[in-house]
């Protein structure tokens, strides 16, 4: 660990990284990651660690997790999407932004989570009966393939449209918004090229990110 700390040390008084990599004769890629680490966890990332995967399933630095917890506590009305969206401006160096799964797992784990008394009370949706579509235009399914971030730092959130019996693909949209009001377009869109389909089956689209600005 000895290594590591002067190692991390003398990058941070502003030594350049190829310079130290060739005097501790290591690689960059190992210099990299052992900077990375110490930015992750601290003077914990610097220690030498088991064989056991190092990301667990909704599993933070005790550092990230203590900021998501102190913000929800601050701002008892923000879930867990804002608390995410406060979280990359205020580190915006962190190399791995947590899921908003994550950070609501976090929120959850330490008891922040309101549920509902009234839970079996509440509306719930009913959908139509299943069908077994055979022919092309029966079936239209419509679905966000997750979201990611663009160079800019804005989120791009892909629709596809896909026909069922033929799975081919309809069209594969870069939407800025998992707002209904963009979507529309790209149906309108669809409906022109390939004709109305007997029916749509549509999977919830994911939260929207909070805007930047």
């Amino acid at each position: 660990m000895d290594e590591r700390l002067r190692f991390v040390a003398r990058l941070l008084e502003g030594e350049k990284m190829a310079v130290l990599c060739r005097e501790f004769d290591i690689s960059r890629k190992t210099g990299y990651k052992i900077f990375s680490r110490y930015k992750d966890c601290g003077l914990e990332g610097l220690t030498d660690r088991s064989r056991r995967p190092y990301r667990q399933a909704n599993r933070l630095p005790v550092q990230i997790e203590a900021l998501i917890v102190q913000l929800k506590r601050e701002h008892p009305s923000w879930g867990a999407p804002k608390i995410r969206e406060k979280l990359r401006r205020r580190l915006n160096d962190l190399p791995h932004l947590p899921a908003i799964s994550t950070v609501h797992a976090v929120l959850d784990r330490h008891g922040l989570v309101s549920r509902s008394r009234n839970r079996t009370e509440r509306y719930k949706a009913r959908g139509t009966a299943l069908s077994v579509p055979t022919a092309p235009n029966d079936l239209w399914c419509a679905d966000y393939k997750g979201e990611f971030m663009l160079v800019d730092r804005r989120y791009c959130y892909p629709l596809t449209i896909t026909d069922f019996a033929s799975r081919y693909l309809l069209c594969c949209d870069a939407q800025s918004s998992t707002q209904m009001r963009y979507a529309f377009t790209v149906f309108e869109r669809a409906f022109k090229d390939f004709g109305l389909p007997r029916a749509t089956m549509a999977s919830p689209s994911p939260a929207p990110a909070p805007s930047s600005a």
